[in-house]
C-alpha cells in the first residue's frame, strides 16, 4: 500500500511507550572476579571496564589515588609509557582510566577481532605497573600549571567550595587538590596504593558490544589468574562537616566581568524514595534547556547564557544544585529570581501541560540513553555499583508516568526552601 503522504503520521507521546532495560548475563572467573555482560549492537566493536574500589575515598594522602589511576599507563617493567600507547593505537583501540569517590576505572574500547591482542596489555598495567620517577614528575609538573591556570577561573574556584562547604574539606566529596598536595605525593605512595586497591584490590568487569567466541577463556587467562580480591576492603567512614555558615562570596580576579553563582543543599542517594520524583520536580526547575530556570533566568531576564539545576548523583549522600555565570551586576538578582522559582514550586500547582511535556522529555531521553549495548551497560554499572536493580529503573518509570501536580508541590515545600541552601558568587 502507498504512503498517503497528505495525512500525518501519528504522534505518540514517549510516556505511552513501553520502555525495557535489556538484562545484563553475568558469571566469575577463576579468581573470584565478578563479569557483567551485554552482548550486542550491530558493529563488530566492544567495551570493557575493569572498576576497581580505589577511589579517593580509600587514600591516605590527598590526591594518591587519581594519581595512581592516572599513572598506570605510564609504564611496566617491561614497557614504557610511549610503547604501551604503541601497543593499543597498532589495534585501533582506545584505553582510558578515571579515578572518582569510591572507585577507580581502566576502559578498553577496541574491535572485536583485536581484544585478544589488547588484553594482555591492559592486564599487565593492572599486575605489573612501575610508576616510573621520570613519570610521576611530568605528572606533578603538568598538574601544578593546570591548577595554576584554573585557579584563575572563578567556576573552577566555585566547584571547589560548594563541595567543601556542603561535605567539608577532609569528606571525599569534598575534597580538592593543592600545589603542595601535588609536590608531597611520592613514588612509594603510589605503590603502596596500588599494591592493595589494584594489585590484590577488589576488581569487577563490565563489557559491552560484539564478543569474540572464546572471551571466557581470554578473561580467565589473562585477568582471572590474577591475585584480585586477596584483600578485604572495608570503605572507611568519612564523616560530613558541613559550614556553620550559609552565604558566601569571594572575589577572586578584581577585573573580572562575570560571577560563578553556586546555590546547593544536602539531598539523599538514589535509595531514598524521594529520588526519582524529585528528578521529575528538578527537570521543571532547571534540569532542561525549556525549565523555569532557563525561561526566567535565561530567556525573559538575559541575565546569563544557561542555567542548570540537577543532582549530583554520590553513592553515599548527594546533593541538589543550582549552577550559572552572569554579569557581575546581576548575580544578586539572579540569586533573587532563583529563589522565586523556587516559591512558585512550593505555592503553585504545575500545569498539566508543562508537567506532561517534562514527562515526555524525561522518558524520550530515557529511551535515548539505551540505545546501544554501552548504554545499556552503563546504565546496569550504575545499578550494580550503587547496590540497585531493575527494580529501581522501572519504579523510577512509573513514578515519571504517574506523578502529579500536588506530589511535586508537596516535595517542593520540603526540598526547595531557601534556607536550606548554601549560596556562594565567585567574581
Amino acid at each position: 500500500m502507498a504512503l498517503d503522504r497528505k495525512v500525518a503520521p501519528l504522534i505518540k507521546d514517549a510516556i505511552d511507550f513501553d520502555i525495557q532495560l535489556k538484562p545484563y548475563q553475568n558469571f566469575h572467573l577463576d579468581n573470584g572476579v565478578e563479569v557483567y555482560t551485554y552482548e550486542g549492537g550491530a558493529e563488530e566493536v566492544l567495551s570493557m571496564e575493569m572498576v576497581f574500589f580505589a577511589g579517593n575515598t580509600y587514600e591516605q594522602k590527598n590526591w594518591v589515588a587519581a594519581a595512581t589511576n592516572f599513572l598506570l599507563k605510564n609504564g611496566t617493567s617491561t614497557k614504557s609509557a610511549f610503547e604501551i600507547n604503541e601497543a593499543f593505537e597498532f589495534y585501533g583501540a582506545y584505553l582510558n582510566r578515571s579515578c572518582y569517590n569510591e572507585t577507580a576505572t581502566i576502559s578498553l574500547h577496541c574491535l572485536t577481532k583485536h581484544f585478544k591482542e589488547v588484553l594482555p596489555v591492559m592486564s599487565e598495567l593492572v599486575s605489573d605497573a612501575s610508576f616510573p620517577e621520570k613519570e610521576l614528575t611530568i605528572y606533578q609538573q603538568n598538574q601544578i600549571q593546570r591548577l595554576t591556570l584554573n585557579l584563575k577561573k572563578g567556576d573552577f574556584i566555585a566547584n571547589r567550595f560548594i563541595d567543601e562547604y556542603l561535605f567539608g574539606i577532609a569528606h571525599p566529596y569534598g575534597k580538592y587538590a593543592t600545589e603542595a598536595d601535588y609536590k608531597n605525593i611520592s613514588r612509594d605512595d603510589l605503590v603502596s596504593f596500588y599494591n592493595t586497591y589494584y594489585k590484590h584490590g577488589k576488581c569487577i568487569l563490565f563489557i559491552a558490544g560484539k564478543f569474540p567466541a572464546n572471551m571466557p577463556a581470554l578473561l580467565n587467562q589473562h585477568i582471572g589468574q590474577l591475585p584480585f580480591n586477596a584483600v578485604v576492603i572495608e570503605e572507611p567512614i568519612h564523616p560530613i562537616v558541613s559550614a556553620t555558615q550559609k552565604k558566601y562570596s569571594i572575589v577572586n580576579d578584581e577585573a573580572s566581568v562575570q560571577g560563578a553563582i553556586r546555590l546547593a543543599r544536602h539531598f539523599p542517594n538514589r535509595h531514598h524514595p524521594d529520588f526519582a520524583p524529585v528528578q521529575v520536580l528538578n527537570n521543571i526547575f532547571g534540569g532542561f534547556f525549556g525549565s523555569r530556570l532557563m525561561s526566567n533566568i535565561r530567556e525573559d531576564k538575559g541575565y546569563t547564557y544557561g542555567i542548570h539545576s540537577y543532582l549530583q548523583n554520590h553513592v553515599q549522600a548527594c546533593a541538589w544544585m543550582i549552577s550559572t555565570d552572569a554579569g557581575k551586576d546581576v548575580c544578586v538578582p539572579t540569586i533573587t529570581e532563583v529563589y522565586k522559582e523556587m516559591a512558585r514550586l512550593r505555592n503553585e500547582l504545575v500545569a498539566p501541560d508543562e508537567l506532561k511535556l517534562v514527562k515526555n522529555y524525561m522518558l524520550g531521553g530515557l529511551l535515548g540513553d539505551l540505545d546501544g549495548p554501552f548504554q545499556i551497560m552503563a546504565r546496569w554499572k550504575t545499578y550494580i555499583l550503587n547496590g540497585l536493580t531493575e527494580a529501581y529503573f522501572y519504579n523510577t518509570i512509573d513514578v515519571v508516568r504517574h506523578i502529579q501536580a500536588p506530589q511535586l508541590q508537596s516535595l517542593a515545600q520540603k526540598y526547595l526552601q531557601e534556607d536550606d541552601f548554601y549560596e556562594l558568587v565567585v567574581y
